[in-house]
């Protein structure tokens, strides 16, 4: 039996070099990158300017909506918001749920009261025990040399009563959380939940001790610098709220406090603004 000698035609296929076939790559990944990039830049664009669709005005033009840069600067040009911006510091971890509700809050209570501002999250990412005091004084180092007071404030704090003054405190610390007013610590020597200072008189108490570990008494110790450094402390005055002056958000039943006790938390460091840190993301809300 005679067999045919021609052989079956093999069919070769073109390789698919389409983009999102094969396998994941760098450049793939960077390349996707760089489109949610632009994507993010045009949407920012669009969202200065206004929207296109609007109604052209009398004049031809469109109305122009500014940006919040923008806003920002017809701010410091206005004499009635004065010549001093606040740093406000937010010492931060894991309370994401307190976050969203401080931010626009204070936002909204300081533009009220025209206070230039900016707001400064630091948070800490690490997994030790939380360092309070360390993060302010790595907030007050990053804050720019356009503020010239700090507000060292808790985030489960929110200011109820108009009256309350986050003005520059000029003539010495101003403790705004007062034990008169805080709705849980009431003893004389408290400076905590929310105390504003100058950077001068921060500098002055060589900032806060790093050696506090967990929860509370790095305040109590912040006291003693304040009057080593012969400050005089300022609290408010003519507030009739009482406890109802401030709203405190945080749930212990849900955040249980790290309130264990190390005894070299009782030592006094005053080599405090030497703080080794390394800035990773710094999120700053400017007015």
């Amino acid at each position: 039996m005679m067999y045919s000698s021609r052989r079956k035609p093999v069919l070769y296929f073109k390789e698919d070099r389409r983009f999102w076939s094969g396998k994941c790559t760098v450049y793939k990944l960077f390349g996707l990158c760089v489109v949610l990039v632009l994507v993010s830049l045009l949407w920012l664009q669009l969202s200065c300017t206004g929207d296109m669709s609007r109604v052209v005005v009398d004049d031809g033009r469109l109305p122009h909506q500014p940006c919040p840069l923008e806003r920002q600067a017809s701010a410091a040009d206005d004499p009635s918001w004065g010549p001093h911006k606040l740093a406000l510091l937010i010492p931060f971890r894991e309370r994401f749920e307190e976050l969203l509700v401080f931010v626009p809050f204070m936002h909204t209570f300081l533009n009220n009261k025209k206070i230039l501002h900016k707001i400064f999250v630091i948070n800490q990412m690490d997994h030790y025990r939380f360092n309070r005091a360390s993060l302010i004084n790595v907030g007050y180092t990053e804050s720019g040399n356009d503020t010239d007071y700090i507000a060292m404030h808790d985030v489960d704090l929110l200011p109820l009563n108009e009256a309350l003054d986050y003005g520059f405190p000029e003539e010495g610390p101003f403790h705004v959380a007062s034990p008169e007013l805080h709705p849980l610590y009431h003893y004389k020597t408290y400076v905590g939940g929310i105390l504003l200072l100058t950077k001068q008189h921060y500098h002055m108490c060589n900032g806060m001790s790093n050696r506090f570990w967990g929860w509370g008494r790095e305040d109590d110790e912040f006291y003693r610098r304040l009057r080593t450094a012969g400050l005089q402390l300022f609290r408010p005055s003519g507030i009739k709220t009482g406890y109802q002056t401030f709203r405190h958000i945080h749930d212990p039943a849900w955040r249980k406090r790290d309130q264990k006790r190390v005894a070299a938390q009782k030592q006094v460091e005053m080599h405090s603004l030497e703080t080794y840190y390394c800035v990773l993301f710094v999120c700053c809300i400017p007015r």
